[in-house]
């Protein structure tokens, strides 16, 4: 502990911060006359992907009002960066909506919840994570034709979750918050019986997902060996292709893991790579899946290797303190995860391309927002704002983010006024992103 920060002190400094930026405060937002056209962040963020990447992305993209949400994760940092903070820091997620968050298996093999997709994480202002995620919920809510006071409602629900939760971390322990976790046992407990279903539902499936699950949609045998099957755009060996490649990065890369786990990697030979295009927002960075087989059993393992870019948050706040972006990524989910993949590590690619690496898939399970009722809405926002507490409290000063939150509802309804205006303008900025895509100026794929 620094010297004077006692519990007064971090309650006092979440307390002077309320005073000087009062909560009410947050949900003033309406767009700067400065602001950036979010379709020349696009085309800027486009330059640096893989040209016959990017139609596929903003062919994802205009899929729905929620679709491009996710996509336009640096429009709302530059959105944020014009607004007033509380200078209370932590390691942010950066792109802290509702599918970024989910199931996972944990290295012991219990299902936790958490936030699992960490591309724009960096320290900043924790209040731009909960307002990114109170944001998407109300667009979720939009997206299925629920009213607006209903989805504010669900907003509002994700902020008082978050803040209830961040109270009771700032009254535990820095080890106590530490070992915390949200487990499928505890959510499943936690939400309203109405949305049970789809909770249990999401618990299922994500208990048979696994190397073993993909087995038949990924490979198929040649030459009596497994290797990847090309299903283009989405999944292809690129002309370049070499196995000498990924296997030279693969010492570079096993350098960065604990040894235990650098030595269960030995245990598997590597076999064969391929592009394997996923999400959204980082469609068009490259993306490949790596097939192992354990030695004398052919047991499989899938690792995802995904380039790593600078944060969209770095444009605004300080820049990444790592020089490689993959070691960014991996070192900012596990400090904000309870616990993280065990293959988790990073390494430089072809023409200082940096990457992460982690399991493709290890019982992972996310919301379907498709079929979201309102009661399956407002228990994962709950959900979610939980997680999300959790993880700043481990990573921040939960004493002084209490205190700024207080005890009433002042937070909870301005971020839902933040939630509505926001959505109000990602409404209008899609329109402006499809437009652009009827008139050329965007290249869009559609049905990839």
């Amino acid at each position: 502990m620094s010297e004077g920060a006692t519990p007064d002190n971090r309650q006092a400094v979440g307390e002077q911060a309320r005073t000087r930026l009062p909560p009410a405060a947050q949900g003033d937002w309406s767009p700067a006359s400065t602001r950036a056209d979010p379709i020349a962040l696009l085309e800027q963020q486009s330059a640096s992907r893989v040209p016959e990447l990017v139609a596929i992305r903003h062919g994802r993209m205009m899929v729905s009002l929620g679709t491009y949400f996710r996509g336009a994760a640096l429009a709302m940092a530059a959105d944020l960066a014009a607004t007033p903070v509380t200078g209370i820091n932590v390691q942010l997620g950066g792109d802290a909506h509702l599918s970024n968050f989910g199931l996972y298996a944990s290295p012991e093999r219990d299902l936790l919840f958490d936030m699992n997709d960490f591309d724009e994480t960096l320290p900043g202002p924790w209040e731009w994570d909960l307002k990114r995620l109170a944001a998407s919920i109300v667009i979720a809510g939009r997206v299925r034709g629920f009213a607006t006071e209903k989805t504010k409602h669900a907003a509002h629900a994700a902020v008082r979750s978050y803040r209830e939760r961040m109270h009771a971390f700032a009254a535990m322990s820095a080890m106590d918050v530490y070992y915390s976790r949200v487990d499928a046992v505890a959510v499943t407990e936690f939400v309203d019986k109405r949305a049970r279903a789809q909770l249990e539902a999401t618990v299922k499936a994500a208990r048979h997902h696994d190397a073993i699950h993909d087995i038949p949609k990924l490979t198929r045998v040649v030459d009596g060996r497994l290797r990847l099957v090309d299903q283009p755009p989405t999944v292809y060996h690129p002309a370049w292709s070499d196995t000498s490649i990924p296997v030279d990065a693969l010492s570079a890369y096993s350098k960065t893991m604990e040894d235990d786990r650098r030595a269960l990697l030995d245990r598997f030979e590597f076999v064969d790579a391929a592009v394997k295009v996923v999400g959204v927002g980082s469609v068009g960075l490259y993306a490949f899946v790596a097939l192992f087989v354990e030695r004398g059993t052919d047991h499989p393992l899938f690792l995802q290797v995904k380039e790593a870019q600078a944060s969209v948050l770095e444009r605004f706040l300080r820049r990444s303190a790592y020089p490689n972006h993959g070691e960014r990524v991996v070192v900012g989910q596990r400090r904000l995860q309870a616990a993280s993949d065990i293959f988790l590590g990073w390494v430089s690619g072809r023409a200082g391309r940096h990457f992460y690496v982690r399991q493709l898939q290890d019982q992972k399970g996310s919301a379907t927002l498709d079929t979201m009722t309102f009661e399956d809405l407002l228990a994962w926002g709950e959900v979610c704002g939980w997680a999300l507490a959790r993880g700043h409290a481990r990573t921040g000063e939960p004493a002084s983010i209490a205190a700024y939150l207080g005890e009433d509802d002042a937070m909870d309804r301005a971020i839902g006024r933040f939630a509505v205006a926001y959505a109000d303008q990602t409404e209008r900025d899609y329109e402006a992103f499809l437009a652009a895509i009827r008139d050329g100026r965007l290249p869009a794929q559609e049905g990839a």
